[in-house]
């Protein structure tokens, strides 16, 4: 395939500027100023547009057990909705189970997932069990181009502290890092039971079961660990202030600490807990007060979040109903997969951030600090991966418009101001005005290999 993209403004993570792209094959031929068209069958005018690097998802849960179900959406559903919200690669969490070694959970996974992405995909290993040698088995996974690693400070499948402060050294060894999920077990465990005896079990005491200092304390326990062994670690879905705060100081003494937040966490406060329909909010951590909301924002302008990704993992109404009188039956997750990117440029259109800070958390940090070398900026040999973007464009955000196998959002209503006009996978149009025109299957495994030091 080669076609050329005319008269856009080009978005970096730095600056923008007016230039033609041209595509021959899966990547960036060339990008410059005036490029003919003359070697090329299709040509694009995207005057007016902004031409920007497909966003990466790191952090998504595509046909998950969970909760006495499995999330909505599977990969083809979960990449489908990707691509059309311009998000051209995936990340997704195989998760361990008991017994099995890290390997094996990444060919078993991919098994699944190959016949029906529409995106590039890679993989985190959700780590449950390093017992018998398991934790040997994570130089192998490496070796597989699956360098990162995830451990769990609650649920049921969580880790001890030992074993996460074993895997964190064991990471160290390998060339690999570790993502945790930090709130602290036996205080939410706690905060659970005391409410469900006061009688107390509506959504809203989801976020008085888990408020600010229960995930604080964790992210400050997770970071000084990996302060102590001098090893990088990647905080995921950080929601508060006070995990904030933790991450900067430890940025700030040189420590390799990153962070990601979720688009929920930066457009809701734990309010939305006390609506009719608050079951369908309920995600752990759950969004926390406005204070939070607010300091996340200025991590973000600070550098001290480092990506937005969107923890999909969204399950039906009547599945959310399960926990309409009772909180602790509620299925944790909601969707963000195909409105990631065009909240996060919304959002620089409204002056929160600016453009190129929405490409450098949705595209190329992501794509640096997790080794994509393929993706991540529009520049000659790497993937074209390219959203043509519309600024003038008014959306009003409906579940009936998007393209995941759910019944609802928890962003119906949301206004946004521009949105993606077309998106390119590796060249392969896979989003026009509206549409998916993108296939099943035709996503490609990432293999990577980390990058620890941005």
């Amino acid at each position: 395939m080669k076609f050329l993209i005319k008269n856009g403004i080009i978005v970096t993570e730095t600056n923008s500027f007016a230039a033609d792209i041209a595509v021959k094959d899966d990547v960036i031929a060339a990008v410059g100023m005036d490029l003919s068209s003359e070697d090329f069958a299709e040509v694009i005018d995207a005057s007016g547009k902004y031409v920007l690097p497909g966003a990466i998802d790191v952090h998504t849960h595509l046909a998950m057990p969970f909760g006495g179900t499995v999330s909505a959406d599977d990969y083809f559903t979960g990449t489908r909705a990707a691509a059309c919200g311009g998000t051209t690669a995936v990340f997704d969490f195989a998760m361990q189970d008991y017994g099995e070694s890290l390997p094996d959970v990444i060919r078993r996974r991919d098994a699944l997932c190959a016949p029906d992405a529409c995106v590039d995909y890679a993989f985190h290993v959700g780590v449950k069990d390093i017992s018998n040698g398991l934790l040997d088995t994570m130089q192998q996974a490496v070796d597989m181009g699956v360098p990162s690693f995830k451990v769990f400070m609650v649920y049921d499948f969580r880790v001890s502290d030992g074993v996460f402060y074993q895997m964190l050294s064991k990471a160290q060894q390998c060339n690999g890092m570790i993502s945790v999920h930090a709130e602290n077990n036996d205080l939410v465990s706690y905060l659970v039971n005391k409410q469900i005896d006061e009688g107390n079990t509506s959504a809203w005491y989801h976020y008085m079961s888990r408020p600010e200092f229960v995930e604080e304390e964790a992210v400050a326990r997770a970071v000084f660990w990996a302060k102590s062994l001098d090893v990088p670690l990647y905080i995921v879905h950080l929601a508060s202030r006070g995990g904030a705060e933790t991450i900067a100081d430890a940025r700030k003494r040189g420590f390799r600490i990153f962070a990601e937040t979720c688009p929920q966490y930066l457009e809701f406060t734990c309010d939305v807990f006390k609506r009719d329909d608050g079951r369908n909010f309920v995600c752990s951590p759950p969004m926390k007060g406005s204070e939070s909301r607010d300091a996340l924002w200025a991590a973000i302008n600070k550098g001290d979040i480092q990506t937005v990704a969107t923890d999909h993992c969204p399950f039906k109404s009547f599945e959310k109903d399960w926990g309409k009188d009772d909180f602790r039956k509620i299925p944790n997750g909601c969707s963000g997969i195909e409105v990631m990117y065009p909240y996060m440029l919304s959002a620089a259109q409204k002056g929160k951030i600016t453009l190129n800070k929405a490409v450098e958390l949705c595209s190329y940090n992501p794509a640096k600090i997790f080794g994509c070398a393929q993706k991540g900026s529009l520049t000659p040999g790497k993937d074209a991966d390219i959203v043509i973007y519309d600024p003038e464009k008014q959306v009003t955000i409906k579940n009936a418009d998007l393209h995941s196998d759910t019944d609802h959002t928890i962003w119906e209503g949301v206004p946004l101001q521009g949105y993606p006009e077309k998106v390119f996978a590796r060249g392969q149009k896979v989003f026009d005005n509206g549409k998916f025109t993108g296939t099943r299957g035709f996503g490609r495994f990432i293999k990577r290999k980390l990058n620890v030091n941005i």
